[in-house]
């Protein structure tokens, strides 16, 4: 296997009619070990890490998911896409995967291994933004959601006030603690920022889901991170609710950016799927705007709260019983 080639494979999700798996081809990846310094140089050099790759266009992957291989090829930015059947049933819960990357000779260059969720039959899934809407990271302006980025650590970001209670609530709302509702989490993050994403999730012990997250970014293009892919994310979001048809979903965003005018248009055109719709009120010269836009969501007869704390979001999931008490 070529040592500088490397392959990441992301948590996929679906049913086993309709599984889904994505990931990256590199041909050089800076090696990037969590780090969880207090040091701001430290911290700086890990993240500009993150950034610094090659990706590997048009390669050819190969999935194997128990015993059934799938191939494709990477797109121009290295990234690939598997959507497929299972050959066999699939029973509810966390899977491997297995993902090679293959010369024109067939010979493998590169492993990855990765998983796939499948969801047990439950009430409610729910979609969540994340910066702004779990963690704070003020990302309507650039130079202070860099600095979130450089001196924080994954394990030192700071996430709002009693997010983990509301999100584990919500997890086993209506259902059993060994099959949780499924978390999908959709970002306008770069696909660089997993790793740093996935350790801040664990470290915080909210639900573990499958990440949706924006077009890899290189070094050069660091200053432009979380503030592009805005379309990326509506689609991201309806493809989610295509792959799962028969479930109420309930939507998290805020204001700082589009999160209310895509989860309203998707409203409008899923409104049998929505059962809500939260909306943390982080910028208040957009209240009044983004309460015009919630009501287009509440015309459907979906029930919606704009919130500045998470409490007020827990007591209003409480009021139209996502949260039994």
């Amino acid at each position: 296997m070529n040592k500088s080639v490397s392959v990441k494979v992301y948590h996929g999700y679906g049913h086993e009619k309709n599984l889904v798996v994505y990931g990256h081809v590199f041909r050089f990846k800076a090696k990037t070990k969590q780090l969880f310094s207090n040091n701001l140089f430290v911290n700086i050099v890990h993240l500009l890490k993150l950034f610094i790759l090659k990706p590997y266009p048009f390669v050819q992957v190969r999935l194997t998911f128990n015993g059934q291989e799938v191939y494709q090829k990477t797109e121009y930015d290295g990234f690939f896409k598997f959507e497929w059947a299972a050959a066999n049933s699939v029973k509810a819960g966390w899977h491997g995967v297995k993902v090679e990357a293959l010369d024109d000779a067939g010979i493998v260059l590169a492993v990855g291994q990765g998983k796939v969720y499948v969801p047990h039959i439950t009430q409610y899934a729910f979609i969540s933004d994340i910066d702004d809407t779990i963690m704070i990271s003020h990302s309507a302006t650039i130079g202070r959601r860099l600095r979130e980025l450089f001196i924080k650590n994954p394990r030192t970001r700071k996430t709002f006030k009693d997010t983990y209670t509301h999100y584990t609530a919500l997890s086993l709302s209506h259902t059993n603690a060994d099959q949780p509702n499924p978390f999908f989490y959709v970002s306008s993050s770069e696909w660089n920022l997993y790793d740093y994403l996935l350790e801040t999730f664990r470290f915080n012990k909210l639900p573990e889901g499958a990440f949706l997250l924006n077009q890899i970014k290189r070094w050069k293009d660091l200053i432009k991170t979380g503030k592009t892919g805005h379309e990326g994310k509506l689609i991201r979001v309806m493809r989610i609710l295509d792959a799962f048809p028969n479930q109420k979903f309930v939507f998290f965003g805020d204001n700082s950016q589009k999160d209310p005018a895509i989860y309203t248009t998707i409203a409008e055109k899923y409104p049998k799927n929505i059962e809500a719709i939260y909306i943390r009120n982080v910028r208040k010269e957009m209240e009044v705007a983004t309460l015009e836009l919630l009501k287009k969501a509440d015309d459907k007869n979906i029930s919606t709260c704009l919130f500045e704390d998470s409490e007020d979001a827990i007591a209003h999931s409480k009021r139209i019983g996502l949260i039994v008490v």
